[in-house]
């Protein structure tokens, strides 16, 4: 077979349309806010989450960070879930160029419990940092592309409004999450004062996350920006794929969705291979009775399936537009074949 490779999907690539739409860009140099295609995608993403204005950067973890930048003040504290990829994934960044700690709370299937924030929630004493930021994750990687309820979203954005605390969206797939629940990125971003979106994850663009917010945030998150090194000039060719992606690959996540579901549904049925959850969108996440996961995705690669081995003592795979049902049914098969001899 092939090469299939359900690492993530950020390795997927620009197909003939996104590629001839990056090449007629329409281009100028973007650190003077001249670029005429950047500007169109800025606009097009802070219309689609209801927001004043968006700001596209190179990647989601400086779109992430720009969101908690301009929401904190050096000393603050943030809560979020201890598996988030805010905490986990992004190098320590927030102490790092912020200033700012993270404090953690249970989210064993990618949502918070109201419970756990409030008590989480520093009292108003000089000696204790402020809990200035409630940052929630959609979907929700390392669970397994879970969907947060939005009944659970509404209830933490409420507690937040009332404590005067700002809240952002960590929503590198929010796409996957809007197809699978037909609630809109709009109404999800409603709840929330800054979101961080991906375009090169499930979308299929080969780079850029864009961030939204108030007026007032996206320029001191521009200023930021370029203080990190992430002003770019002629930055309308990365942004024209990233437009090609919003008009032609949301809708079409379903069918990653679908292979998903497939893949699950043979591993559920090989009696050494276990399931953290059945998955909601793209992501499965699974370990193996009698095998390391080094073993395993090692095995595998010799078979031309390449999978993460992302958390410990479990393995990721990802699905996106460049594999197929029938790539799905036989990478479970591979593993499946590896699990039982093991």
């Amino acid at each position: 077979m092939g090469l299939i490779d359900l690492r993530s999907d950020t390795v997927t690539r620009p197909d003939a349309g996104m590629i001839a739409a990056m090449a007629n860009a329409e281009v100028g140099d973007d650190v003077y806010g001249e670029d005429p295609t950047v500007n169109r995608l800025e606009e097009r993403v802070a219309e689609m989450l209801g927001k004043e204005k968006a700001l596209f950067v190179p990647t989601g973890v400086m779109s992430n960070q720009l969101c908690l930048k301009v929401l904190t003040s050096p000393g603050d504290e943030v809560i979020l879930g201890e598996s988030s990829h805010i905490f986990n994934y992004e190098t320590g960044a927030p102490a790092l160029l912020s200033g700012i700690q993270l404090h953690t709370v249970r989210n064993a299937d990618g949502s918070m419990r109201l419970p756990d924030i409030e008590s989480a929630v520093r009292e108003n004493v000089y000696y204790m940092p402020k809990t200035s930021v409630i940052a929630l994750e959609q979907t929700h990687n390392r669970e397994g592309g879970t969907i947060v309820p939005i009944e659970d979203i509404n209830a933490i954005s409420r507690f937040g409004r009332t404590r005067g605390i700002a809240l952002h969206l960590d929503g590198a797939r929010i796409w996957n999450a809007s197809v699978a629940s037909g609630i809109s990125p709009k109404d999800y971003a409603s709840r929330f004062d800054t979101v961080s979106v991906c375009l090169s994850k499930g979308l299929g663009a080969p780079v850029g996350s864009v961030m939204a917010g108030s007026a007032q945030q996206i320029e001191m998150a521009r200023h930021f920006r370029k203080i990190w090194g992430g002003g770019w000039r002629q930055a309308g060719i990365l942004a024209a794929a990233g437009l090609y992606a919003l008009d032609n690959n949301i809708n079409r996540l379903a069918d990653d969705h679908k292979k998903a579901e497939e893949f699950a549904h043979h591993l559920e049925a090989a009696p050494k291979v276990h399931l953290l959850r059945h998955p909601q969108t793209n992501i499965v996440i699974f370990s193996a009775i009698g095998i390391s996961t080094e073993a395993l995705t090692a095995a595998a690669e010799k078979r031309g399936l390449l999978i993460s081995a992302a958390f410990k003592g479990k393995i990721r795979a990802v699905f996106h537009k460049d594999i197929s049902m029938d790539d799905a049914i036989i990478a479970a098969e591979t593993i499946v074949k590896i699990a039982e001899a093991a």
